[in-house]
């Protein structure tokens, strides 16, 4: 016996859809209400960091319902606190949600992002995050976008714990420098891969670590939010 599909049966994918979509638009329209009300109640005395998570969190929710006109100062504000009490990771996050507004500065946000997520052993997956922007961002034929790759798997492999984690961001590293390969000179076999990683010298840090810092000169075009020279001198030396 054959059985028929009834087609009054069949889900309404689309409408279906755009429920799901509107029910997170409402959760996130909710959580701004509730994150608004916790900033409103923080004591004057509050730590600022505390007032800067908060702000991190409303910029996160507006991004995410595009609203980046309004997700922007949050951001920005967060950023600066963050790096006031140098808490690096949560800075370079706020860089993340600040690019991903679009607004005209998200450039300089990325370029901020990358260079304190190198620069501190903040958590990997927020540093390759960024380094994927890059790629994202550049032309097909971008040295740049070949340079932030391998940044991305370098940082995965000397900085990312052992484990499942571990295994999944360095499954995405691996693959993004693989499409950045292809699309940059047409590789498609292993030989080639590793003529490609020789020819632009991929395989060494101390090479493509110094190529980095120029991507990230051409993002931040001198608009520094951070005296880079300043906290750069408060690293101990190795």
């Amino acid at each position: 016996m054959v059985d028929y599909l009834d087609p009054n049966q069949l889900e309404d994918t689309a409408a279906a859809s755009l429920r799901k979509q509107l029910g997170q638009h409402a959760e996130l329209e909710g959580r701004l209400v509730e994150l608004r009300q916790q900033l409103e109640r923080l004591p004057e005395h509050a730590p600022a960091s505390e007032r800067a998570r908060l702000q991190l969190e409303m910029a996160r929710a507006l991004q995410i319902l595009e609203r980046g006109t309004e997700a922007w100062p949050l951001g920005h504000t967060a950023f600066g606190i963050f790096a006031q009490v140098r808490d690096w990771e949560n800075a370079a996050d706020a860089c993340d949600i600040l690019y991903q507004t679009g607004e005209p500065d998200a450039l300089v946000a990325l370029g901020h992002g990358i260079w304190i997520g190198v620069t501190f052993p903040i958590d990997p997956e927020i540093t390759v995050h960024l380094l994927s922007h890059v790629v994202d961002d550049t032309p097909d034929d971008s040295d740049g976008a070949a340079v932030a790759a391998a940044t991305a798997c370098f940082i995965t492999d000397i900085r990312a714990e052992e484990g499942p984690d571990k295994e999944r961001i360095a499954f995405f590293s691996q693959q993004l420098l693989g499409r950045v390969a292809r699309r940059h000179s047409q590789v498609e076999t292993q030989q080639q891969f590793e003529a490609w990683i020789e020819r632009l010298e991929l395989n060494d840090p101390d090479k493509f670590l110094v190529r980095l810092r120029n991507v990230v000169d051409v993002l931040v075009q001198d608009q520094w939010w951070v005296d880079r020279e300043a906290i750069q001198a408060e690293i101990p030396a190795d």
